[in-house]
């Protein structure tokens, strides 16, 4: 169990409850241990939620969400960002917690690139995590996190939030919000319009 999970499992129901509430099917990138699947999924009936992991981390969410996860919660599926295409069809909304600072660049760049590709018109994503904005941290200890991430793998670390919007404006999102979440956290939010 995350207890990272535990703690921001409802400040992050509280903003998905809003920007979701006009979707139908959300695929989730990252789903670790599936507490959010569970937690998401039970809270938002109207959703069907698909979690997802690289396939090495598979096995510990298809236990979880095997004994937890309500009807609304699909099988989870084996997904890296690398893939292409993505494993996914009729989903309209992407939702990642704490991954993009843990992954390489070039994959940052191609969960973007994955996004685009499976999210239609009017679809949205959500991605929680540690940002900077303007080159500069939001906390000393979000300062301190990029240090370790950066020792434990030099492609890893807190991105910056003027790269992650231009990723996502190159494949046709645009910002919708920027909510600020406990821990020195933020979720944030891009709309394809149609």
């Amino acid at each position: 169990m995350s207890e990272a999970c535990e703690r921001n499992k409802g400040p992050i129901l509280a903003v998905l409850a809003g920007e979701f509430a006009a979707q139908r099917a959300v695929l989730e990138i990252g789903s670790g241990t599936g507490q959010h699947a569970v937690y998401f999924a039970t809270h938002l009936p109207h959703l069907s939620w698909q979690p997802s992991e690289v396939p090495a981390q598979l096995p510990p969410l298809l236990e979880r969400t095997g004994c937890e996860a309500p009807p609304n919660v699909r099988a989870p599926i084996a997904l890296d960002v690398r893939d292409e295409p993505w494993p996914v069809a009729d989903i309209d909304a992407v939702f990642s917690a704490n991954s993009l600072h843990i992954m390489a660049w070039s994959a940052v760049l191609e969960f973007f690139r994955g996004t685009g590709q499976v999210l239609p018109a009017g679809g949205v994503l959500c991605v929680y995590g540690p940002m900077r904005y303007g080159g500069q941290y939001t906390s000393a200890s979000n300062a301190q996190f990029d240090r370790w991430l950066k020792e434990r793998d030099p492609q890893s670390g807190i991105r910056d939030f003027e790269a992650l919007d231009a990723l996502a404006r190159a494949q046709g999102l645009q910002l919708r919000a920027d909510h600020a979440m406990p821990a020195n956290n933020q979720t944030l939010v891009w709309r394809r319009q149609g």
